[in-house]
């Protein structure tokens, strides 16, 4: 059996670019870490700069660390997160994320993740 405490909060995260033509207004920047990959879940922390930006979602639930932001959810909803939030997108929304202070999630993707 394997325990761990992984520092969600402050641990580095690696830079994973955006395609510019995700990038709205600003210029965001997104850094991610796959915690860990096990049968169809993909566990990790994602964080996001202000700015902009567009996304295609996967299966996802995640809590928002710290930071806020504002998603809207073409033909849904609008979501406004801040730290302690818990948040849900279905797999294919088409979201737009613009984000107002730098916001970090500890993420859960059923099926495989997509980068950015």
């Amino acid at each position: 059996m394997t325990c761990t405490v992984i520092p969600a909060a402050t641990l580095a995260l690696a830079a994973t670019p955006l395609d510019t033509d995700q990038v709205v207004s600003g210029d965001p920047r997104v850094a991610a870490l796959d915690v860990l990959g096990a049968q169809g879940l993909t566990i990790g922390i994602w964080e996001h700069t202000p700015g902009v930006s567009t996304d295609v979602e996967g299966d996802e639930v995640f809590v928002v660390l710290a930071g806020r932001a504002t998603v809207v959810v073409e033909g849904g909803p609008t979501l406004e997160l801040g730290p302690g939030d818990i948040g849900m997108v279905e797999a294919e929304a088409r979201t737009t994320w613009t984000v107002h202070e730098t916001l970090r999630k500890v993420y859960v993707v059923a099926g495989p993740v997509r980068p950015g």
